[in-house]
């Protein structure tokens, strides 16, 4: 990817309270040229502190909205400022910033509309995550699966893996989708959409580095009752 392409290409990441993870993470980024927008929402640690002296264009929200409407936040503002291809990248450092030209590959060769972060697309990857010991049994065996279910079900698309944070977007797929879930659930909402305007995407296996559990099995409930609360209202 030469660097005429990587300066069309907006890395939003979103962060909530991720001071140790934020400046590794940043700097891993800023070496491939990609245009960073930090969107910290509404940390209550240090992590608006950390970024004011690096080199990225720096989003606040001044109470925490969640990871969907930080996504959201700095969509528009790429959007707004001339993004052609716009990535979506977690702020707990779990993935890889080596692999961004590689979801970025089918949009600029005008293949895909969006692509799609896969944890378990392949098999060598398959067997990464399986054989982390940072995933918990639960997770791993019980809420990706159900949540698989329930992605399909709300949205028509089947998807090897429901919940990944990690994604990258032609410019006219991120102004056709607007994220309008504010937490986690923002995952799902965003495949109705490419289902809803029959978007072209590819799923594309991506590494992943498991810190820390995340959302745990509570989490995945509030996905779960965000979504079905939101399918209903509808």
């Amino acid at each position: 990817m030469g660097e005429p392409e990587k300066k069309l290409i907006w890395v939003i990441v979103p962060a909530y309270n991720e001071e140790k993870n934020i400046l590794p993470l940043v700097n891993s980024l800023l070496k491939y040229g990609y245009q960073i927008v930090v969107v910290d929402d509404g940390s209550s640690d240090n992590t608006w502190q950390i970024i004011q002296e690096l080199p990225v264009i720096k989003l606040r929200h001044k109470i925490n909205r969640g990871q969907g409407a930080a996504l959201q936040t700095g969509t528009e503002y790429a959007l707004q400022n001339g993004a052609q291809i716009i990535v979506h990248f977690d702020g707990d450092g779990q993935f890889l910033a080596a692999e961004i030209s590689r979801l970025a590959a089918p949009i600029l060769s005008k293949q895909a509309d969006i692509a799609l972060g896969s944890r378990f697309l392949n098999q060598n990857f398959q067997s990464k995550i399986q054989n982390s010991k940072s995933m918990p049994f639960f997770k791993r065996h019980l809420i990706l699966p159900i949540a698989k279910v329930i992605n399909y079900f709300l949205t028509g698309l089947k998807l090897t893996d429901a919940h990944c944070g990690f994604r990258v977007l032609g410019r006219s797929a991120a102004q056709k989708i607007k994220i309008t879930q504010d937490r986690m659930s923002h995952n799902t909402e965003i495949v109705a959409q490419i289902k809803k305007y029959n978007l072209k995407f590819q799923e594309v296996p991506v590494s992943v580095i498991y810190k820390t559990f995340g959302q745990g099995i509570g989490g995945g409930v509030r996905i779960l009752r965000e979504l079905l609360l939101g399918k209903l209202i509808k």
